[in-house]
């Protein structure tokens, strides 16, 4: 359920400092990439637990609801102050590898199946042809912890406290740092 609203602060930020950025004429030193990248990727989490999870069309409906509620709640706060929603969202970030953390240990003790991994989510990672839920969850998890470092790198930045400028960089998917046994 929650990576129906994951994507929603890369697009909002990629769109705020897009238009901030054409109405300044000035550069926006990569940000709108990153954070259209870090839209785009969870977006494809969400597809990939979609084809795990199988929603019914009354949680469908739910989560459009759950959507706009976030997406104007979360342009405000950004509106407001940018650094907040990046640290904001570096939390929600950190959650999210405690929480896929939680998961692997589900998949491991045997009380959630380690079902093949979805075709979309084998050729988004590049996993193998034989890869397992579990595989998925450890690329996931390791996106969202990319996620959390860059949003938190973003508020740093914007705090005016020093940046590693590789920490609040794009990580193409296939450059997770996980590699999967073969």
């Amino acid at each position: 359920m929650l990576e129906t609203v994951a994507a929603v602060p890369g697009m909002v930020g990629a769109t705020i400092n897009h238009l901030t950025a054409l109405r300044r004429m000035s550069d926006d030193k990569g940000w709108i990439r990153t954070l259209m990248d870090e839209a785009e990727n969870e977006r494809m989490h969400l597809m990939t637990f979609i084809e795990v999870a199988k929603p019914t069309l009354f949680e469908r409906l739910v989560i459009i609801g759950v959507q706009w509620v976030f997406y104007l709640a979360f342009f405000a706060l950004y509106l407001v102050s940018a650094r907040t929603a990046h640290r904001v969202v570096g939390y929600f970030e950190e959650e999210a590898v405690l929480s896929y953390t939680l998961y692997l240990q589900e998949i491991d003790e045997g009380r959630s199946a380690n079902v093949p991994a979805p075709l979309i989510a084998r050729r988004y990672w590049g996993l193998p042809d034989d890869a397992t839920l579990r595989d998925v969850v450890l690329v996931v998890r390791a996106d969202e912890a990319h996620h959390r470092d860059v949003n938190h790198g973003f508020a740093d930045e914007l705090a005016g406290l020093p940046v590693d400028e590789a920490s609040i960089a794009p990580s193409p998917p296939h450059e997770s740092g996980i590699r999967l046994a073969a």
